[in-house]
Formats: C-alpha cells, structure tokens, sequence
C-alpha cells in the first residue's frame, strides 16, 4: 500500500507499507478519494507538531469501499462504498458523560492524533464506518466530512426558514453553511472578499457580497426593513469578520463561531448587551450530522462538484497543498488514490 507521512513543516513524503490486516470490530478500507483540508494545512506548515507526530498519516476527508473484514463485525460486505466518521470519543470524560461525545475532552481524531485517510489501504474501527448509496460518486463523497460541519453548525444556530442568515467568510465551510441554511428554508447571504470564491457561491445559488465594495451592515439592514440578520456565521477567522458577524445581528440574534481564530479578538459586547444576542461555539459534528451530509451530497442538494477544483494523483501530494495555500482559483483538492492514480 501507499501512504504519504508528515515528516515537518513543509515536507510530505510518499512511502510504501504492508496493508494492516483489520482486527476485531476493525474493517480495512481500499481508499478512493482524500480531501485536504484546512487544517491538514495548518498540519502541512508545521503549525501542529506538539499534537501530529513525525510519520504521522494526515486526512479524514474520504472516500473509498470496503476491502476486508474483521472478527466480529457484522453488516458490511467486501466493495462496499463508505466513508468514515474520523472522530473517537473516550466515553468516560464530563462531555461523554454529559451526551456530548463530539467535543470529547479527549478525542482522537483520525488524521490527526492517529493514522488518517491519506493512505491507499486504512484499517478503522467498524463503528466509524457509514454506508454511501451505491449510485454516489465516490469524488463526490470525499466532501461528505466537510457537509457534516456545515449541517452540525447550522442545526447549532437553529436556522428556521424564513431567517436571514449571513455567513462571513467564502471557503469551502462556509460555502457549505450557506448551501445548508439555503436547503433549510433560510434567505441566505455571503460575504467574501475573494472574487474566485464570490463566483462558487454564485455558481450554486447562494448571494455574495465583497465587503471591499459593499456595506454589509447596510445592506443586510436594508433587506430586513432595518431588522438585521437573525443568525450569522463567523467563518472568516478574521478580527474585522468577528465586528461584521456581530454587527449585522437583530435582536436575540444568534451568533455561531465556526472559525478557529489564533489569538484573541475584540468583541463588541455592548452590542450583546443592548440587542440580547447569542454566542454559539459550533465544534466538529455528530453522527446524526453526517448521515444528513450523506443524503444532502447523494441527493445532489449539495452540488460537491461545484466546490472540486481539482483532482490530483497522489505523486502530486505537495503541489496539491502548494495549490491549496496558495487560495487564487482553488475551493477544494482531492487526492485520488485509486489503481492507475498513484
């Protein structure tokens, strides 16, 4: 089999290793497609090396179908699709206790804390393992990960249809929100500086606004009869997307924090204050979330080829993240990893 393992900031390297039989309650996964994320970038600049050790396997956003089968595991059938949910939770810490084992205070996160998708052949526990519909794209299926972040972070800012809802900050999450509240009944907005990104968003339906140009307070006002937004996203991770997603918030309006932000930021709290607003933290995602991103993508809801830019040979691992960082023209890169496209 094939992996690619971090060696340091900057340095990915392609080796070749015996394929690790699965044990029980395990299944071994012939892996289709990896989406690189951000925070294998983060993990590609050397940003994460107290927690992602040398030789450390990166990816969870996958594809693939069911190459062998552990003792002891039941339903699941040598080439069936799937994908995987990369989270394990440790069951015994306050959040698992407390029905919140998405935020486990001690998750092991596939990819990052242990082996990831970035391999040809990936041996999982059984109970991380979703069944895809036969007649879904695997390209397609390697953003259901993604999808599932959407779906958690908007059902964590109770998005009602009929709700004007901004979303700050056009990457492939904060495409996704917006496509999700969208699909929820939401008058939906975004906002984004980058003209590539505007043009995503534009392509599947969803309203963007450069704020270089454009009084995103104004113009939200202006839509609402001077109301504002009922929610906003904060996907951004930028101080002046934190002042936008406060400030065009109604009364009792909810805030959801998505973005991991470096440093501390200024918060308008007088504005919390006098309107009587919400902050959500919204962090990973629940089961339950991605058997919704699975339906969502398999019913073409979420239009995944919109947000693929680019599909590269897994020899192409570091020109792949080179194109990422790089942000002009790129949404979201695969990594193909089936026979031939090595």
């Amino acid at each position: 089999m094939t992996a690619v393992v971090y060696r340091g900031a900057r340095d990915l390297a392609i080796v070749d290793r015996a394929p690790e039989p699965p044990g029980p309650g395990q299944v071994r996964i012939a892996v289709s497609y990896t989406g690189i994320c951000g925070t294998d970038l983060h993990i590609f600049h050397g940003d994460m090396d107290a927690r992602v050790g040398a030789s450390a396997v990166l990816g969870h956003e996958m594809s693939g179908r069911i190459a062998a089968v552990g003792a002891g595991v039941r339903g699941w059938s040598v080439g069936q699709p799937v994908t995987v949910m990369p989270t394990r939770s440790c069951g015994r810490c306050a959040a698992c206790r407390r029905g919140d084992s998405h935020i486990c205070h001690a998750m092991n996160f596939l990819g990052i804390d242990s082996p990831g998708a970035m391999q040809s052949s990936w041996t999982v526990p059984a109970d991380l393992v979703l069944a895809l519909p036969d007649g879904l794209a695997l390209d397609r299926a390697a953003l259901v990960e993604p999808v599932a972040v959407a779906v958690h972070d908007v059902r964590r800012g109770r998005v009602a249809a009929g709700e004007q809802v901004v979303v700050v900050g056009g990457g492939p999450v904060g495409v996704l929100i917006a496509a999700v509240a969208k699909q929820a009944g939401a008058r939906v907005v975004l906002v984004e500086p980058d003209a590539f990104r505007r043009s995503v968003a534009g392509r599947i339906g969803i309203e963007a606004l450069d704020p270089g140009e454009v009084d995103v307070v104004a113009w939200v006002n202006d839509r609402t009869d001077g109301a504002g937004a009922d929610v906003a996203f904060e996907v951004s991770g930028s101080a002046a997307g934190v002042a936008t997603a406060v400030d065009v918030l109604t009364t009792r309006g909810r805030l959801v924090m998505v973005a991991i932000h470096p440093q501390p930021r200024p918060v308008n709290l007088h504005r919390f204050f006098w309107r009587e607003l919400e902050l959500l933290g919204a962090r990973l995602y629940q089961r339950e979330d991605v058997v919704e991103a699975i339906r969502l993508v398999a019913a073409d809801v979420i239009p995944a080829e919109e947000l693929i830019s680019r599909v590269m040979p897994v020899a192409g691992v570091t020109d792949a993240f080179t194109a990422l960082e790089g942000g002009g023209g790129v949404m979201k890169v695969l990594l193909d990893w089936r026979d031939g496209a090595r």
